[in-house]
């Protein structure tokens, strides 16, 4: 017999042996002799009283064995001779939208942009030490697409989309830990995830799939409102019956192609703000209700806020703890922050977007003359900003939050995780208002649901623009473009996901409908 049940484990408790099955057999009325397994499903913290305690979600197996194997298994074979379905972009959505098209055993031939991802790191390198940009190889461009170099957060809301369970287990085929089947917030760390990338890589490429690393596609060719053939930078042409859109938030000239070709975009309410570091300490001691380090057996710390300012949420977005915060710029000129951490968050600082929703459609009167493009050009400008107010360079311009709130130029910045570099300036006069007077009142709101928050020991970092994709590619009930058959967008540059899990489950789901259409 099998038994789910849910347990509470006070924190002074939780390393005592045997704890799971002591208390399993208590909650059961029944002998702990008769327990032959206690395996846990789902593990968190409650940590909202000065009592810490640890819930769990566990399956108590009475006389009866564990299991030796999950009960997902995948199953790929060789397709080297099968049909062809085109990818482009080798980012979550990309990378699942592969793997799926090789279980159902059909050709993926993925075209990147970027390089393999230990040949980013190069470039990654020159962003951090030399300010140097490069379009096609950055956090964001590359194999694993940004997902690769972030925190590899695995939590998502997208439960009606696709089975969440399937793109977990399939994470830990490829190499991951099976602690993020567990935890109620999963993550991988970025140390962690090119290893997982890689091993996608040769999964692929070993039942006979294609991927063509720094292989820019710079046209579509389209007849009769069907997509035939795409076009790559060294003017190669690959005719395709059917093409997967799979180019990710940040990928402009994808946008502004279809553009010209005057195919069917929306534009898209998304959300813009900054990051605010602190000392991880600092958000520890709130979070955990304790003076000094935390204890050893708890996380760093992570929050959760929002809050309504005039009709628009300001909120935390990819907070990080034990991280640090990146340059995700993908062309000169311009200055993107982001965040991420390795997988033991073991960094002394906590950083977090601190974003405001920008609705397209009453926010954006001055960029009208832009059409569907408007969010974009609006988020150019605010980069372009930036890198002005930073020096131009990859510095960032920062302030302190208490100065940005008060309206006041930071004398000196805090110790940051940015290795670019911060550059005092006045982003409270800086920021349009739509964005910087929500967010000061926003601040004040959070330092009153989080004692501690708001200081001056906290780091404002600008700009957090790459949150979402300002530019919606529209799509029917069946995946594909209402305008152009045989053409499917997907994932984060589409505009249906926001992350990892979300972005390869709608990979997924792409690649069963291209492969219908194809059958």
């Amino acid at each position: 017999m099998i038994k789910n049940i849910q347990l509470r484990i006070p924190l002074q408790e939780e390393k005592l042996e045997g704890i799971l099955e002591k208390k399993s057999a208590r909650f059961l009325g029944i002998d702990q002799k008769d327990i032959n397994a206690v395996k846990v499903l789902r593990k968190s913290i409650d940590a909202r009283k000065s009592e810490i305690f640890f819930n769990y979600k566990v399956a108590v197996y009475i006389q009866e064995q564990l299991p030796e194997s999950s009960e997902y298994s995948f199953e790929y074979k060789d397709v080297s001779s099968a049909k062809k379905i085109h990818i482009i972009g080798f980012g979550p959505a990309g990378m699942f939208a592969a793997l799926r098209c090789i279980e159902l055993g059909y050709k993926p031939v993925v075209l990147e942009r970027g390089k393999k991802v230990k040949e980013r790191r190069r470039d990654l390198r020159a962003i951090n030490q030399f300010h140097i940009v490069d379009e096609d190889s950055n956090y964001c461009f590359g194999e694993g697409g940004a997902g690769t170099y972030s925190d590899g957060k695995l939590y998502t809301r997208s439960l009606k989309r696709g089975d969440v369970r399937r793109v977990f287990e399939n994470f830990v085929f490829h190499g991951a830990t099976e602690q993020i089947l567990v935890d109620a917030h999963p993550h991988i760390g970025t140390n962690k995830l090119p290893k997982i990338v890689e091993n996608i890589r040769e999964t692929i490429l070993k039942f006979g799939g294609e991927i063509h690393f720094e292989s820019r596609v710079v046209d579509f060719i389209i007849k009769d409102h069907k997509i035939c053939a795409i076009k790559l930078q060294n003017d190669k042409e690959m005719p395709v019956q059917a093409l997967i859109l799979a180019t990710g938030h940040s990928a402009r000239d994808i946008y502004y192609l279809l553009h010209r070709k005057n195919i069917f975009l929306k534009a898209k309410s998304f959300a813009m703000g900054v990051r605010v570091e602190h000392p991880q300490q600092i958000i520890d001691s709130v979070q955990y209700h304790c003076e000094d380090e935390r204890n050893e057996l708890l996380p760093p710390a992570a929050y959760s806020l929002v809050h309504q300012v005039n009709d628009r949420g300001v909120y935390s977005f990819c907070m990080c703890p034990g991280g640090f915060i990146v340059p995700a710029a993908t062309a000169p000129g311009e200055v993107v922050v982001n965040g991420m951490s390795p997988s033991k968050r073991n960094s002394k600082f906590a950083n977090s977007g601190i974003v405001v929703e920008i609705n397209a459609e009453k926010d954006l009167h001055k960029y009208e003359q832009f059409g569907v493009l408007r969010g974009l050009e609006f988020q150019k400008d605010m980069e372009k900003l930036a890198f002005l107010a930073g020096g131009r360079s990859q510095a960032a311009p920062a302030q302190r939050l208490t100065d940005f709130v008060e309206g006041r130029l930071s004398s000196s910045l805090n110790e940051t995780s940015y290795q670019p570099g911060l550059k005092s300036a006045p982003l409270h006069s800086l920021l349009p208002k739509i964005i910087g007077g929500r967010l000061r009142k926003g601040f004040i709101e959070f330092g009153q649901k989080m004692k501690g928050f708001y200081t001056e020991e906290a780091n404002v970092v600008g700009v957090e623009s790459r949150t979402s994709s300002p530019v919606n590619i529209p799509r029917k009930e069946n995946l594909e473009h209402p305008e152009i058959a045989g053409l499917f967008p997907c994932g984060e540059g589409g505009g249906y996901a926001g992350g990892i899990v979300s972005a390869a489950m709608d990979g997924e789901r792409c690649a069963e409908a291209a492969i219908k259409m194809i059958h």
